[in-house]
């Protein structure tokens, strides 16, 4: 008899597991040009406290600085750094002029502004990292700058980085204009996933080919939503991207209508998208492309599709903006203030309050000691209990041993590097490290832990490994304990509320592909809104399936609801291209939306997801 092979538990193998992919050279570069640098001009014009600010706001934005387009950084980076800006202001500020009991009343009231508004997506949740962090440095480093004078250096020093990432060509860009490289790829990758799809279709590879094919199109569709100078596309090259975006958009549709009849397409039907995204990246001509059988609605659609992006591709076509996604103020509001948004805020809140309240006291216990960096330790809970960046155990294990890591290297280097030459050398060499460290949070907090003790040593103070591990250590308490604590309302908010928005979202389409035949546009937006959805309200539960059994239980029944949802919008896809080629649904695709509308409704029951009403299905279908 074998013995069951032993499997790690979730929240331990996560914690080992990193991200895989290239180095990502060219940030690498902005890094060593950034917080390094700054802080060396500082240092030689005898301003080394505005160094170190600059420093600061350099390396947290570096954190941020991810694979993607120019004008998508933009807010990637600019967003977060005007909220640390703000942050540090008022920390400042809060710091100089009340006492221990308000200042920790305060940061726990921002801690539960930025939690909730953490709530809405990955460029908000930056926000509200960098406010809460900025906010406990301002309030507890010393420096001899005013308030807004640190506002000031910490934009210089993320707009430096920013102004980097805008201007530097990207490493092996070399066709077309390099201001767009980071869209060309985004939207070539579209192009080759769409292939892939093609080529995994009839196999048991087809649904991770379909997953593969919505993350290429959301980060395509992020990539060329940054902001313009006018309303439209403001150059040729990019008003080719968009029709080259928007030429893509049928072609995934008929690829994953394909995957959905499950029938293997001729090997040639993956050619065409091939070439298109040669054609993307080289910026030139498509050529002869081959066209597959029109045997079946969706390949009639492929090949449609096909001849249309053709057209894009050598005349410019329609740049049309299908791919925006606009969330109005309301809707950010309703996220914000949701259960989803409800729970983070209060879950952040409170463990940025404790750790602030456990930081004062220290700080004026006299038995304690000089107690100098007392914002380390609510700075330090921030990353720790932001639920969006990994599971809590994850995030505790990660950060307890690379702080440790990173101590210990620090200490042997301080031991033997000049100061304070060497000291801004490894804040130089550390910066170009954190792009490369992003991969694993453990590396990650191990480059930033030796960044920030050759800060606080260059700013004039000494050695500080063995605090900075006792602060860490202190902190991954706190949060530990935070994180486990009933909270009013239904655990589970996040996961729940990006559940119910990504059920509407699928409603939406279907309802939509039902009854305005007309409408493409409109079409394809909400099928990229409903798959969108689908994919983010995934993510979440992949994390919160990661999560100790404890607080894992509470997301139960979720992953249900999403397969059911993910096969809803796969079949509503199938159920338009064939309504375009047909104008009527057969049997089958009446009977197969039917069974999963009411096995949709079944689970939302067990799951007790509240949702809109399912669309009927019309008889005339």
């Amino acid at each position: 008899m074998s013995r069951p092979a032993f499997t790690l538990p979730p929240w331990l193998a996560h914690a080992l597991r990193a991200q895989r992919g290239p180095v990502p050279w060219s940030a690498v570069v902005r890094g060593a040009l950034a917080a390094g640098p700054l802080l060396l001009t500082a240092v030689l014009a005898g301003r080394t406290s505005a160094g170190v600010v600059a420093a600061i706001a350099a390396m947290l934005a570096g954190i941020n600085d991810r694979p993607g387009s120019r004008r998508a950084s933009v807010k990637r980076l600019g967003v977060p750094a005007l909220a640390g800006a703000g942050g540090l202001l008022v920390g400042t500020y809060a710091g100089q002029h009340i006492g221990a009991v308000p200042l920790t009343l305060l940061l726990t009231g921002v801690g539960l502004v930025a939690g909730a508004v953490s709530a809405v997506g990955p460029v908000a949740s930056g926000a509200g990292t960098q406010l809460l962090v900025a906010c406990a440095i301002g309030a507890g480093m010393p420096l001899p700058e005013t308030g807004w004078q640190r506002a000031l250096l910490y934009l210089a020093g993320a707009g430096w980085l920013l102004a980097l990432r805008l201007v530097l060509p990207t490493r092996g860009a070399s066709v077309g204009d390099y201001r767009f490289d980071g869209e060309r790829d985004a939207v070539a990758a579209v192009y080759e996933a769409v292939a892939e799809l093609l080529d995994a279709t009839g196999t048991s590879q087809a649904t991770a080919r379909r997953a593969a094919l919505t993350a290429a199109l959301d980060h395509a569709q992020d990539a060329l939503a940054g902001p313009r100078l006018r309303r439209y596309a403001s150059s040729a090259a990019e008003r080719h991207l968009h029709a080259q975006y928007a030429a893509a958009l049928p072609l995934a549709e008929a690829a994953t209508a394909l995957a959905w009849a499950g029938d293997a397409v001729p090997a040639r039907a993956a050619e065409g998208p091939r070439r298109l995204a040669a054609a993307v990246r080289g910026s030139t001509h498509t050529g002869p492309l081959p066209a597959p059988a029109r045997s079946a609605p969706a390949l009639r659609a492929l090949d449609d599709a096909l001849l249309h992006a053709a057209d894009a591709f050598d005349r410019g076509g329609d740049a049309r903006r299908l791919h925006a996604r606009r969330r109005t103020a309301t809707s950010v509001l309703r996220t914000a203030f949701g259960s989803g948004g409800r729970e983070y805020g209060l879950r952040v809140a409170l463990g940025f309050g404790v750790a602030a309240a456990v930081a004062q006291a220290l700080h004026h216990a006299h038995w304690y000691g000089q107690h100098t960096h007392w914002y380390w330790l609510p700075a330090t809970a921030v990353f720790l209990i932001k639920p969006d960046l990994g599971p809590l155990v994850s995030r505790v294990l990660c950060r307890a041993a690379g702080t440790v890591l990173g101590a210990v290297i620090f200490a042997g280097l301080a031991a033997v590097v000049p100061r304070p030459a060497g000291l801004v050398a490894i804040v130089a060499l550390c910066g170009a490290l954190i792009p490369a460290a992003t991969r694993h949070f453990a590396a990650q907090t191990a480059v930033v832990t030796v960044l920030v003790l050759a800060l606080v040593m260059v700013g004039g103070e000494p050695q500080a490994s063995w605090s900075r591990i006792g602060e860490t250590l202190l902190a991954c308490g706190i949060v530990l304990l935070v994180g486990h604590l009933p909270m009013p309302g239904q655990r589970g908010g996040t996961v729940r509320a990006r559940l119910v928005r990504a059920v509407d979202a699928a409603h939406a389409y279907l309802a939509h592909v039902l009854t305005d035949e007309d409408d493409r546009a409109g079409r394809w937006a909400l099928r990229r809104e409903a798959y969108r959805a689908l994919a983010e309200a995934r993510a979440a539960i992949d994390l919160a399936a990661a999560e100790l059994p404890a607080l894992a239980r509470h997301a139960e029944g979720t992953d249900e609801v999403a397969a059911v949802v993910e096969r809803l919008v796969d079949t509503t896809t199938a159920c338009a291209v064939h309504l375009d080629d047909t104008g009527r649904l057969t049997p089958g695709h009446r009977r197969r939306l039917a069974e999963l509308l009411d096995e949709l409704t079944e689970r939302r029951a067990r799951a007790g997801l509240t949702a809109k009403e399912a669309p009927r299905l019309p008889l005339a279908v």
